[in-house]
């Protein structure tokens, strides 16, 4: 359900995981199944279904018909089958799952109670968990992408989840394609400017105000560049606005180029932006929760205090007091040590290849760290 033209993070796993089982493990074939303007195949190895458009979504359809989904998954008579959210496309995935007798791994991509509690009130955030955990608990497996999304499906009852960290192309993100000079230059910056980033949805949860107002504070000679997530937001003399890139080396060199990426969402479920920007050698700023937490510490970066406009302007200012040359090569170090997709893919094959013969999964555990 979160694969859309303009989508993130959820996109960029299955891109990355497409690529890497093309690359290493010719003998799966690998199907993405996912909402588009018709029914069909649009593309080798991906499949669309039919969905209406959601109003101001950026491309996101809302999927309608479990019938429909478990109709067209039953078809491609999958070993193992992967859902990416809890609502349509997973409750067909685990009733195409239970008519053909096959494994379902649900990976929980998304904070369900969070994210409806933030758009639609207080009131939703109740029943939105009981319906999330509800879901989980059916599947053969659950995977989490960090220590806070397995923490925040326990508390929900579902005890058992695998963390499996994602991973960064370290290829495409890389220090050589900084070009500082050029990129103040074509944004009319003087080499002085201490030039944030951020890049993503212009989505509530993202707290881009908290980023705008950090920046404000500090004032000159502070910039903050949202790419993409600056659409709706509101005008400063502080920020930047670029539109969404599509092409994946302009992204890499825009990051690379910048002194410091910034996140503001305490409850990111992983954060795989924060890893591009490690491994293209550009120091993070983020809140001490949530999967940026576990991804950032004062080795790579500058954690505040908490997402707030105040802690997050002072952990802008600490980071810039210290050695950023020593930081960006720190940083790209821990995304080589830790962050290849190759960990990421060789723990998912692995559960993969033990549901497909029946086995159980390895226990509440990383696949792998």
């Amino acid at each position: 359900m979160m694969y859309a033209p303009r989508s993130g993070g959820v996109k960029r796993y299955l891109l990355a995981k497409r690529a890497w089982l093309d690359a290493h493990r010719r003998d799966i074939v690998h199907t993405i199944v996912a909402p588009g303007p018709r029914t069909g195949a649009s593309a080798e190895g991906h499949m669309t279904i039919a969905a209406a458009r959601l109003p101001f979504g950026d491309g996101y359809r809302m999927p309608a018909s479990v019938t429909k989904w478990a109709d067209v998954i039953s078809d491609l008579s999958p070993d193992v089958i992967e859902a990416g959210d809890v609502f349509v496309p997973g409750l067909a995935a685990l009733e195409a799952g239970q008519d053909l007798g096959r494994p379902v791994v649900g990976f929980c991509h998304t904070d369900a109670a969070a994210l409806a509690a933030l758009h639609l009130g207080e009131w939703a955030r109740a029943p939105a968990r009981r319906q999330w955990s509800d879901t989980f608990a059916r599947f053969d497996a659950v995977v989490a992408p960090s220590r806070h999304m397995a923490a925040r499906l326990a508390e929900a009852g579902v005890e058992d989840a695998l963390v499996q960290p994602l991973g960064v192309d370290l290829e495409r993100f890389h220090p050589r394609f900084a070009d500082r000079a050029g990129l103040m230059a074509r944004l009319g910056l003087s080499p002085a400017t201490r030039l944030l980033v951020f890049a993503g949805r212009a989505a509530r949860e993202k707290n881009i105000e908290a980023m705008i107002e950090a920046v404000e504070r500090l004032g000159d000679p502070y910039r903050l560049l949202l790419v993409g997530a600056g659409r709706d937001a509101r005008a400063s003399a502080q920020v930047i606005a670029l539109d969404y890139e599509r092409d994946t080396g302009a992204l890499a060199r825009l990051i690379a180029s910048a002194d410091a990426f910034l996140h503001a969402n305490e409850n990111e479920p992983f954060g795989l932006a924060v890893l591009e920007a490690l491994a293209s050698g550009t120091p993070v700023v983020g809140p001490p929760r949530g999967g940026v937490g576990e991804l950032i510490d004062e080795a790579v970066g500058q954690r505040a205090q908490s997402a707030s406009p105040v802690h997050l302007a002072e952990a802008i200012d600490a980071l810039f007091a210290q050695d950023l040359d020593e930081l960006s090569r720190a940083a790209r170090q821990r995304a080589e040590e830790r962050h290849g997709w190759d960990s990421t893919f060789m723990g998912l094959s692995a559960l993969y290849g033990r549901l497909s013969r029946g086995l159980a999964p390895a226990g509440p555990v990383a696949l792998s760290a």
